[in-house]
């Protein structure tokens, strides 16, 4: 419930721009806010900000499909073994430098893998093994035997889904 009180003041500004809107400017919206008229309108203003700030989002937000693979691409098939390991392997050793959006990195140092796609396994192990393209940005076997195997496998089907 604490994540509803820093949008109180935002309520607030919303219900009043929406009063003097509808009573035709300060002026008038000052003039029915001293008079009896306060109640009717504070009624409908309560209403149309139920209706539109309210139900109209509950509904897009109902209507909403449950999300499959919450991250990364849809795929057909459930990962294997070896893709998991590869995959929690990239995240702990390569996303940090890397851009794959099926873990969601946004690396900065190392180059997007997505757009090097279509990435075969032996390209992917090859890099591993000595360090990318071997300018020393990335240092060489960074991973080896079964890990820089299944990194790269996992590499190999998920960059540039």
């Amino acid at each position: 419930m604490e994540f509803l009180i820093p949008l109180v003041p935002f309520v607030l500004a919303g219900v009043a721009v929406l009063f003097i809107a509808f009573r035709g400017g300060p002026s008038a919206a000052r003039e029915a806010y001293l008079t009896r008229e306060r109640r009717v309108f504070t009624v409908v203003v309560l209403l149309l900000y139920l209706a539109l700030g309210v139900a109209v989002p509950a509904a897009v937000i109902a209507g909403r499909q449950e999300a499959v693979g919450a991250t990364g691409p849809l795929r057909s098939e459930d990962p294997t073994a070896k893709e998991e390991l590869g995959k929690q392997l990239f995240i702990q050793n390569c996303k940090s430098c890397h851009t794959l959006a099926a873990v969601q990195a946004h690396g900065v140092t190392g180059p997007n893998l997505d757009e090097l796609a279509p990435l075969d396994k032996q390209r992917v192990l090859n890099a591993i093994k000595v360090g990318g393209s071997g300018s020393g940005r990335m240092p060489p076997a960074l991973l080896e035997g079964e890990d820089a195997d299944a990194v790269a496998t996992y590499v190999a089907d998920v960059a540039g889904r």
